[in-house]
């Protein structure tokens, strides 16, 4: 018995972009150790953060050639492989992040994660980061101020569209080069999370972050749709209980980190940190709003109202 376990132990790669330190690379590590916890010699999970084997456009492939079992890109990533998660990327869709885990948790999150499995991919889960953050070297109070202005980017259409709808120049670009083109400027902003924004140093070159909430950054965990419904049945409920604890523990820990890291940031007086006036908040939803039915007609309006009644 032994022997056997031992030499058809299930070895499960787990690449992800980000430091070990944020929620996502806590939940990876968390998801490992219930998951080996759970299963005992049947599976060994290796963790891979910091963009080590794939970056976030490179490990969706990598999935479907069995190079790693489970990635977590943000669901800005999906593009190629469906329209209907372009949802998450409409600018003010979530007042907070209470109505994103509704919208998730719901009966139509749910179908989501598995948009992409006529495509051979299957969600397992949604990571929160968390609401986005706009930053740049001049500040950024109205939709005006936006306008010249270069942001780095995820490869997103609707985020391109949003940038665009203010006059702003979106320029697409991995999440790994966003520092050196913020401090060589390359580019003149970005849009972030307060744990990515913290943990990469954005703030540091950056002289201005206006606290907008405009948009979502999180992530669905996904893999290889053949792979997960060919294992051992004990396995796959295994790693689904595993990565259920994950997530719950990854998304308490990113509002924990996201209140920390923000007050961080302010603390370090790297750069001002700029509250909007109600008014002005209205401005820039009123600006990004068109960039809802821009893209209506590829996500679903049902997708779309479903995510606005969470609110």
């Amino acid at each position: 018995m032994g022997v056997n376990a031992a030499s058809a132990q299930e070895v499960i790669k787990f690449a992800h972009v980000v430091a070990p330190n944020t929620p996502k690379g806590q939940g990876a590590e968390y998801f490992k150790k219930r998951a080996e916890e759970i299963l005992g010699d049947k599976v060994k999970i290796e963790i891979y953060p910091n963009s080590q084997l794939f970056d976030d456009d490179k490990v969706l492939p990598a999935i479907l050639r069995g190079d790693v079992q489970f990635g977590a890109p943000s669901l800005a990533k999906f593009g190629k492989w469906t329209k209907k998660l372009q949802v998450f990327d409409l600018p003010f869709l979530f007042k907070d992040m209470d109505a994103v885990s509704c919208f998730q948790d719901g009966e139509k999150g749910q179908e989501l994660l598995n948009a992409m499995s006529g495509k051979g991919l299957t969600g397992v889960g949604y990571w929160h980061n968390g609401l986005k953050q706009l930053s740049a070297n001049k500040p950024l109070r109205v939709p005006e101020d936006a306008a010249g202005q270069k942001f780095r980017i995820q490869s997103s259409d609707v985020i391109a569209a949003q940038f665009e709808a203010v006059d702003a120049v979106p320029q697409k670009m991995a999440f790994s080069e966003t520092y050196s083109a913020l401090q060589t400027g390359v580019v003149d902003g970005q849009e972030n999370t307060w744990s990515n924004i913290y943990s990469k140093k954005f703030f540091e070159v950056q002289d201005y972050i206006t606290e907008s909430n405009h948009g979502l950054l999180d992530y669905m965990v996904v893999t290889s749709t053949k792979w997960w419904e060919g294992l051992d049945p004990e396995i796959r409920d295994g790693l689904t209980q595993a990565m259920n604890e994950a997530s719950d523990y990854a998304n308490g820990l990113s509002a924990e980190l996201t209140a920390e890291q923000r007050q961080a940031v302010i603390d370090s007086g790297e750069t001002e940190i700029l509250q909007l006036s109600a008014d002005d908040f209205a401005k820039w939803q009123t600006a990004m709003k068109p960039v809802w039915d821009e893209f209506s007609g590829d996500i679903g309006q049902d997708i779309i109202d479903a995510a606005a009644a969470c609110n």
